[in-house]
């Protein structure tokens, strides 16, 4: 990243002069977001990603990528535990005591723990909102970042979208994705297999012998396992869905196997032939399928997707070969272990060098609210804010997740500025809460310092320091100064970035 000092930026009078002054060396100017299409499309869309950061502390670096924003509490424990601690911690998450939080959630919004009668009874909407706010609420508060963001992480590898499937998206996430999260990939994958909202989503309900649907096989090998270049055929396509006839779901949206829409007959994918059997053979039918999925997860190709896919969400968009091979081994000699795979990505020596990612809606809207210390009466503003700034959570039509891409969110930083001027002037009681109150105890050099731990994890820029001091000393030190200081920090360059 270049640096900029100073004298390189001019005097801000205004808040519209330090957002012009701070952005005008470092982002350039913003580009509208590209269709998602022509993302996924573009060979080189990691092409100017940013260098690095002038973060040099390691352990930061981690709490960077492990959480939603690093707050002065994150801030002290790394420091305090060191890099290897604090990260051992955060992956074996069900050491830290959360239950307050959960006790939240559930009071909250009750209707994610009720079963699937009980949810098919409650209007889709709700659902819907409960689902996203739920989400939002718990990147913003949980102890367990790094699970979150593993959560989210997953959510987009098994995307679904919840306008399709209603309620049984809500049972996908609490007994697939957190169930399994930080589990064995194995369970997750097969727990996906199962889910009566991925059948749904993918019409594996409507394929029968005679007329077999390829949609659910096609993206369990392309989006699931062993990735678009994974080794796969056509023909391996068409042979899978055959495999797979008779995995549907009840009227009760349970997963069942129907034997009586189950082809048969003999079938080869991937190498590996599935000889005829009878009919008669019944619910037995259904090893086929299970079959397949340990294919699937013991295939070479599957560590390699999983392993890229994990350095590009944690460390770099460009991963190199040794680091690839690296973190798919972690994936072999543990059969799967995403604790394992994980540690293996956040590698103290790969992060110290990795260049900025970029964040999105949901993370940038989280962090915003986590730098604030904000109390949340209710979450449903920051929800609409996230949706507004392109990312509606659970609302992805296809099946490959939001895009991890700088190129598809660097087109919103003007609806961000805005986010940042509304939260940081909110003080109300019935939604969201911004208390300034501490920061205007001492002095206004005290008052950058608190800016500082709680938004940058201590690492500000000078130069954007220097820029945010002569705002906020260029008018009387008072609540309403702070607040557009806050504002001011939320919007820089530095802030968008993790």
């Amino acid at each position: 990243m270049q640096q900029v000092g100073p004298q390189d930026l001019g005097k801000p009078e205004s808040r519209r002069d330090f957002l012009r002054i701070v952005t005008r060396k470092k982002a350039g100017k913003p580009a509208a977001a590209p269709p998602a299409s022509t993302v996924a499309a573009n060979g080189a869309a990691h092409a100017k990603v940013p260098p690095l950061a002038p973060w040099t502390d390691p352990r930061m670096r981690l709490v960077r990528r492990a959480t939603y924003g690093p707050r002065a509490v994150d801030v002290a424990d790394v420091r305090t535990q060191g890099y290897q601690r604090w990260l051992n911690d955060q992956v074996n998450y069900t050491r830290i005591d959360d239950a307050s939080l959960d006790t939240d959630v559930a009071a909250r919004w009750p209707n994610l723990a009720r079963s699937a009668g009980d949810l098919a009874l409650v209007n889709a909407g709700t659902l819907r909102s409960e689902l996203q706010q739920a989400a939002l609420y718990r990147a913003v508060f949980t102890k367990r970042q790094l699970y979150e963001r593993m959560v989210e992480f997953w959510t987009d590898h098994f995307s679904i979208d919840i306008e399709k499937v209603g309620y049984l998206k809500v049972i996908d996430d609490r007994e697939v994705i957190r169930t399994h999260a930080l589990g064995k990939f194995g369970d997750l994958l097969k727990a996906s297999a199962h889910s009566p909202a991925m059948l749904a989503y993918l019409d594996q309900n409507l394929s029968r012998a005679g007329a077999p649907n390829q949609n659910y096989v096609r993206e369990l090998m392309e989006l699931h396992t062993l990735g678009v270049d994974g080794g796969y055929t056509q023909q391996d396509v068409e042979e899978l869905a055959r495999v797979f006839t008779g995995w549907t779901i009840t009227g009760a949206g349970a997963f069942s196997f129907n034997a009586s829409r189950h082809d048969f007959g003999a079938k080869t994918v991937l190498g590996v032939t599935i000889p005829a059997t009878s009919p008669s053979i019944g619910a037995e039918g259904v090893k086929e399928g299970e079959q397949m999925l340990e294919v699937l997860l013991n295939h070479p190709s599957t560590g390699r997707f999983l392993a890229t896919k994990l350095l590009k969400w944690f460390v770099t968009p460009e991963p190199t070969a040794t680091q690839i091979d690296a973190v798919a081994g972690a994936y072999r000699a543990t059969k799967g272990d995403i604790k394992r795979m994980v540690r293996a990505t956040l590698n103290e020596g790969w992060l110290a060098q990795a260049p900025l990612k970029l964040k999105r809606p949901f993370h940038f809207v989280a962090s915003g609210l986590r730098g604030t210390t904000a109390i949340v009466t209710n979450i449903t503003n920051s929800v609409n804010t996230v949706g507004s700034l392109g990312q509606p959570l659970f609302l992805w039509e296809t099946p490959d997740g939001f895009p991890d891409l700088m190129e598809y969110w660097v087109g919103n930083i003007t609806p961000r500025w805005a986010y940042a001027t509304s939260l940081a002037a909110s003080n109300s009681t019935t939604t969201v809460r911004v208390n300034v109150a501490p920061y205007l105890t001492g002095t206004s050099e005290a008052a950058l310092d608190k800016l500082n731990a709680d938004f940058f994890g201590g690492e500000l820029a000078p130069a954007t320091r220097e820029q945010l001091r002569v705002f906020l000393t260029g008018g009387t030190f008072n609540e309403t100064r702070m607040r557009e200081t806050i504002a001011l920090a939320m919007s820089s360059h530095e802030f968008q970035w993790y």
